[in-house]
């Protein structure tokens, strides 16, 4: 009898919880970004209160010296929305064509999202691809809107299809990887991929950008393999200036290329700059080199 009353005492608890509002929140919030996986056409990759939409250029085909880039090698576009003031802050990376950049730009600008940089990641990929970060603050369901509009003046795929085949196996030995670069990769569409978490927590309008993967400032690796244990490799270092020069010196003393420096962002706390390289060469020769230069920053290791 008692566990009846107890139980029927929990129910009206409930009930008055949802006629004084207690619940509707998260109702309308499940709501809300289901609107916002409808508006842009794909479902997120949730990471704790983040979600991280894909915009991988798979209509592309760039070559580098010789080397088919996979999407997921270097042309992997995203958006990120994270609960904040609110509402939602967005963050992201385009992946563009030149002729592609002043009209997004001019989509975006029109939508009051803003522009933090402008650049390149690569160098000589043909075609030539450009990088375009921006940031905005307000309705989910609205940013989401003004993102979709403006992908629409490029050539970015907006619909999803799944492949016609299996992402190849990844031909590397991915286990004497994760040692040497000190934590555990995964592959992803026949790349093998890192993220190296800085050891300083990182802040942007003064929220806090965790997870730092899917808010795009951990330290990015990624391996493609080439054949004969050799690969092509290229990502981000996230670095204070401090560590900016130090890690040049040691991407360049073991044959890594130096292809792009440059802010993502415009507020961050601490000040950060990325660092974007290239190589294709043995495997785990470069991922020693990596490592050297893991080690002049102030990143994580297992």
């Amino acid at each position: 009898m008692k566990k009846i009353i107890w139980a029927m005492a929990g129910i009206g608890v409930c009930l008055l919880a949802f006629r004084f509002g207690s619940f509707i929140p998260a109702y309308a919030q499940d709501a809300e970004w289901q609107k916002v996986d409808e508006t842009l056409g794909r479902k997120p990759a949730v990471s704790d209160d983040v979600r991280r939409y894909g915009f991988p250029r798979s209509d592309l085909s760039v070559t580098l010296d010789g080397v088919a880039i996979k999407p997921a090698l270097a042309l992997g576009g995203w958006v990120a929305f994270k609960p904040a003031h609110g509402d939602a802050m967005v963050m992201g990376d385009l992946v563009l064509l030149e002729t592609e950049i002043n009209p997004v730009m001019a989509k975006m600008i029109a939508s009051g999202l803003e522009i933090t940089a402008v650049h390149n990641h690569l160098l000589r990929a043909s075609p030539a691809t450009f990088y375009m970060h921006v940031a905005g603050h307000g309705d989910p369901v609205k940013l989401a809107s003004a993102i979709h509009d403006a992908l629409a003046e490029s050539k970015t795929p907006l619909t999803v299809t799944a492949p016609a085949n299996p992402p190849p196996a990844v031909d590397l030995d991915t286990a004497k990887l994760d040692q040497i670069i000190g934590v555990k990769g995964q592959a992803n569409g026949g790349v093998y991929q890192f993220n190296v978490k800085r050891r300083d927590p990182i802040t942007e309008d003064g929220m806090l950008l965790t997870p730092v993967a899917a808010m795009g400032v951990a330290i990015a690796i990624n391996f493609q393999p080439t054949g004969a244990g050799k690969a092509a490799i290229t990502g981000d270092f996230v670095l204070t200036s401090d560590e900016v020069n130090p890690v040049i010196l040691a991407l360049r003393t073991h044959g890594i290329e130096v292809t792009a420096l440059h802010s993502h962002m415009l507020d961050e706390q601490p000040r950060l700059f990325f660092m974007h390289f290239w190589a294709n060469d043995d495997a785990i020769k470069l991922a020693n080199g990596l490592r050297a230069a893991l080690d002049k920053t102030a990143s994580t290791k297992s």
